[in-house]
C-alpha cells in the first residue's frame, strides 16, 4: 500500500512540473495543429475520408469568440463539426438548454455552415415531444440531427420508430446525410453479432460507431462494410468514433506499467469517467498512438474501411487552460 501511494504522489508530482512547463502554450492553436495533422494525413490515403471533431467549437474563431474571425485552416481541413447538448442535455439530461448556451454555441456553428462545413448535433432526451422538438429545431438550423436517450449512447432509440428524415436515397457524401446514429457502447446487446444486425436492420444514413467491440475486439473490414447499405437498400457512411483528447484504459495501445511510470504526454485519471486520463496531446508520442504510422488507431480506422473519424474530447485545452 504505501509503494502505491508512493507512486501516485510521485504520478501528481510529475504531472504538476510538466504542466508548470508548459504554462505558455497555446493549447487551442495545439489542438488545431493535431487535427491538422490528422485530416493530412487521412486524406492522403482517401481524399473523401471525413474529419469531425466533436465540441471545442472555440477552435473555429482565431480568438475563440462567437463574432471573431474564422479560422480558414482549421475549418478547411475537417468537413463537419459534432455538438452535443445543443437543445437538450446541457445542465441535465432530457432538460432544455439554457437559451444563452444554446445561442453562444449555435453562433459557432453557424459559422461552421457558413464555411461548407456541416454540423451534426446530438442531443439527450427521451420524453416524445422533446425529441420531436430536438429534431425540429435542428432541421430548422440545417444541422443534421441524433436524439440520444441515454449519454451513455448504447442504445437504437425506440422514439420515433423510423428515423428522422427517413429516405432509401444512396448517401455517399456527408452533405447528402439527413439523419444519424450515434452508438458506440454495445453493452445492450449478448453478442457482436446480435449488435452488428441491429445496426443493419436501420435506415440511418449515418451510423457512428467504435472501431472495438466491448472496447477490444476490433470490426473488421468486412463487418463495417456489411454495415454501409440501409435496411431500405439505400448505401451510407460509417465512422468510426476516436477519443484524441485523453487515453483510455480499455485501448489496445494501454500500457499497464504506465500508472507507475507515465510517458511524459499522460496527465491525470478523468474523475469523471474512471480508466480515462488526460494528455498533452501536443507530444509527438501520444500523436504516434492517433496517427501516422501503420499501427497508429487512425490508421487502423482507415484499413477497416470507415469513411469518416469522429474525434472526441477536442476541448481537452480547456482542461489545460484552467490549470
Amino acid at each position: 500500500m504505501l509503494f502505491v501511494a508512493l507512486a501516485n504522489i510521485a504520478f501528481l508530482f510529475f504531472c504538476s512540473c510538466a504542466d508548470m512547463e508548459n504554462n505558455s502554450r497555446d493549447y487551442r492553436q495545439d489542438m488545431r495543429n493535431f487535427v491538422l495533422g490528422i485530416s493530412t494525413y487521412a486524406k492522403s490515403f482517401s481524399s473523401d475520408f471525413c474529419i469531425i471533431p466533436q465540441n471545442g467549437q472555440e477552435l473555429i474563431t482565431v480568438d475563440g469568440e462567437e463574432n471573431g474571425a474564422p479560422v480558414i485552416e482549421y475549418l478547411t481541413a475537417i468537413d463537419g463539426v459534432g455538438r452535443e447538448d445543443l437543445f437538450y442535455g446541457y445542465n441535465d439530461d432530457n432538460i432544455a438548454t439554457p437559451v444563452s448556451e444554446r445561442n453562444y454555441m449555435i453562433a459557432f456553428l453557424d459559422i461552421a455552415e457558413q464555411n461548407g462545413v456541416e454540423v451534426l448535433v446530438t442531443d439527450y432526451c427521451w420524453t416524445p415531444s422533446l425529441i420531436d422538438d430536438s429534431y425540429v429545431q435542428n432541421a430548422a438550423k440545417g444541422y443534421i440531427s441524433f436524439a440520444a436517450e441515454h449519454r451513455e449512447l448504447d442504445t437504437i432509440p425506440s422514439y420515433p420508430v423510423t428515423p428522422y428524415n427517413v429516405n432509401s436515397s444512396d448517401i455517399t457524401l456527408l452533405s447528402e446525410a439527413r439523419n444519424f446514429l450515434y452508438l458506440i457502447n454495445p453493452d445492450s446487446y449478448s453478442t457482436k453479432a446480435a449488435f452488428l444486425d441491429a445496426i443493419r436492420n436501420t435506415n440511418y444514413d449515418l451510423v457512428l460507431i467504435d472501431l472495438f467491440y466491448n472496447g477490444t475486439e476490433q470490426l473488421t473490414a468486412n463487418e463495417i462494410t456489411s454495415l454501409k447499405t440501409k435496411r431500405n437498400k439505400g448505401s451510407r457512411l460509417v465512422f468510426a468514433y476516436m477519443s484524441i483528447g485523453e487515453a483510455e484504459d480499455y485501448r489496445y495501445y494501454w500500457n499497464n506499467g504506465w500508472k507507475t511510470n507515465p510517458p511524459s504526454w499522460l496527465a491525470e485519471e478523468n474523475p469523471g469517467w474512471p480508466g480515462n486520463y488526460k494528455v498533452r496531446y501536443w507530444e509527438q508520442g501520444w500523436q504516434e498512438i492517433i496517427y501516422g504510422n501503420d499501427a497508429s488507431y487512425l490508421k487502423k480506422i482507415l484499413d477497416a474501411g470507415f469513411d469518416g473519424v469522429y474525434l472526441d474530447i477536442i476541448d481537452a485545452f480547456e482542461y489545460f487552460e484552467n490549470k
